[in-house]
C-alpha cells in the first residue's frame, strides 16, 4: 500500500492549477504552440483554450501570450505562467518528500484519538512558502507535523520550543503550552 496526495494551487478559494494544467503549460512552453501542445497531450484545442481562459480569469493574469506572424510566432508562457509551474512543482516536491519521509510515519504505535496531547520539543523546522514541516521529539519518537507556514509564524515555532503534539486520526496539530503563573503552580 502507498500514500498518495494531490496538490493544487488556489487563490481566494478558486482552483488555479493542478497537475493537468501544469502539464498543459509545460507542453506549451516546450512546443511554443498551443495546437502542437494539444497534439502532444492528446487534448482538443478547444478544451485547452477553455482551460487557459479559466486560469486567466481565476488568477486575474494571463498565463500565455501569442505572437502572430514572422519568425518569432507562437504561444509562450508569461512570467505568471512560469511562476505557477515553479510554485506547483515546489509544493509537489515538498509534499512528496514529506509523505515519503520515513520519520513522518515513525513510531505510530499510539492509540489515536482526539484526546492525545503529547508534550515535546521542536528539533527541526523546515519552513516553506505554503506549508512547513515541524519535527517534534516526543521521547522516544520524532513526530512530524505538516502545517501551514502561516501557522508556524502565528505560533512563532522555533527549534528548541516546547509544544504540544495533538494527535488526531488524520493529522498532528501543534499548540503552545500555557505558561503557569506563580499562583497556579500548585494546581
Amino acid at each position: 500500500m502507498e500514500t498518495r496526495t494531490k496538490v493544487w494551487l488556489t487563490e481566494d478559494g478558486k482552483h488555479i492549477i493542478g497537475a493537468g494544467k501544469v502539464n498543459l503549460l509545460k507542453a506549451i512552453d516546450e512546443e511554443r504552440s498551443l495546437s502542437k501542445a494539444c497534439k502532444k497531450l492528446g487534448m482538443s484545442y478547444k478544451h485547452a483554450w477553455l482551460i487557459l481562459k479559466k486560469m486567466n480569469e481565476r488568477g486575474d493574469q494571463e498565463v500565455v501570450y501569442t505572437v502572430r506572424g514572422g519568425k518569432g510566432q507562437g504561444t509562450f508562457l508569461t512570467e505568471y505562467g512560469k511562476q505557477l509551474i515553479d510554485e506547483y512543482e515546489a509544493s509537489r516536491t515538498y509534499i512528496d518528500e514529506t509523505v515519503g519521509d520515513d520519520t513522518s510515519w515513525e513510531n505510530i504505535a499510539f492509540k489515536l484519538s482526539a484526546r492525545n496531547k503529547l508534550i515535546g520539543r521542536v528539533v527541526e523546522v523546515e519552513k516553506g512558502d505554503i506549508v512547513s514541516k515541524v519535527k517534534i521529539e516526543v521521547d522516544p519518537a520524532i513526530l512530524t507535523s505538516i502545517v501551514t507556514a502561516e501557522a508556524v509564524d502565528r505560533l512563532d515555532v522555533k527549534e528548541g520550543d516546547e509544544l504540544f503534539a495533538i494527535i488526531k486520526s488524520t493529522e498532528v496539530m501543534l499548540a503552545r503550552p500555557s505558561r503557569a503563573s506563580p499562583e497556579n503552580e500548585d494546581d
